[in-house]
């Protein structure tokens, strides 16, 4: 059986078109309420999650979404591959609005975020040199650059804020200081959590503005980045739907094994809460 691939839609995407025999799916992890309903369906025969990050209607900011309960639901449901649709700001000249970027590398500026699953009573630490599955994101880049008119690029940075404010000419000029590709304020998280729980992540980074560097474009504002969404979204179903035949059965990625050698606690001192709490997305890494 083929396990559904993973959606988390961003700001713009809160449902998914295309999905068919769909079902509401409301699923309580150890972690807490995930920010709303999973849609289970399928797109071409295939088994599709869907999830919107900010609650549908947009209800969460960055900072209020349960990162760990969305991963964790994505886990007990069987995702093994999860792509973040994501609306971000352009740090670079020629990465234009209504792009897409595959960023291969994240930068954390977040400050009040959890991005474990993993304390009280268990440590582990994953390798996270290389945060993005590259095989995942190798078919969402060859998906993109057959998608007509679009403009894609694959590899980048992604710097990652706490928001919900956007930033300062002086901090968007210091993030491309550091050569910067987009800025968002969500995937941070989502990529460390998805490589506690060895699921695949990648990212379709669809851009909507310049943040606020590029002086001869007014400053990101809500109205600019709301004006594109429509287009990006509709962008990112068309990639996942050609991405869907080109996922194959099985994987071949390490992201599978992450936590494979990750876990440093003695098992047999591992509290029993702790194993209740981690065993959805840990499993039999905890035995």
């Amino acid at each position: 059986m083929i396990a559904p691939l993973g959606v988390v839609g961003g700001s713009g995407l809160y449902a998914m078109a295309g999905l068919e025999k769909t079902e509401e799916i409301r699923q309580t992890t150890p972690f807490g309420e995930p920010s709303d309903a999973y849609v289970r369906g399928v797109v071409g025969g295939r088994p599709i999650v869907f999830l919107a990050r900010h609650g549908r209607g947009h209800r969460l900011m960055p900072t209020e979404i349960n990162f760990r309960a969305n991963i964790a639901g994505f886990k007990m449901l069987g995702v093994e591959r999860l792509v973040s649709v994501s609306a971000v700001g352009s740090m670079k000249e020629h990465l234009h609005p209504l792009d897409v970027v595959l960023p291969d590398q994240f930068i954390d500026q977040t400050r009040r975020r959890v991005g474990t699953f993993f304390g009280d009573g268990v440590v582990a630490h994953v390798s996270f040199a290389d945060p993005v599955c590259a095989d995942l994101r190798g078919v969402l880049a060859r998906s993109a650059a057959a998608v007509p008119g679009l403009r894609s690029h694959d590899g980048g940075t992604y710097v990652c804020i706490e928001g919900p404010q956007f930033s300062t000419r002086a901090e968007s000029n210091l993030f491309r200081s550091w050569g910067v590709d987009v800025i968002g304020m969500t995937n941070a998280q989502e990529a460390k959590l998805a490589r506690e729980a060895e699921i695949c992540y990648a990212t379709l980074a669809m851009v909507t503005d310049y943040d606020c560097w590029k002086m001869d474009e007014p400053p990101v504002n809500v109205e600019e980045v709301v004006a594109r969404l429509h287009d990006n979204a509709k962008n990112a179903e068309a990639i996942l739907a050609r991405a869907l035949p080109l996922l194959p059965a099985t994987r071949s990625c390490p992201c599978g094994a992450a936590l494979q050698q990750a876990i440093l606690t003695d098992r047999a001192r591992i509290p029993a809460e702790a194993l209740r709490r981690l065993r959805p997305v840990a499993g039999a890494r905890l035995e």
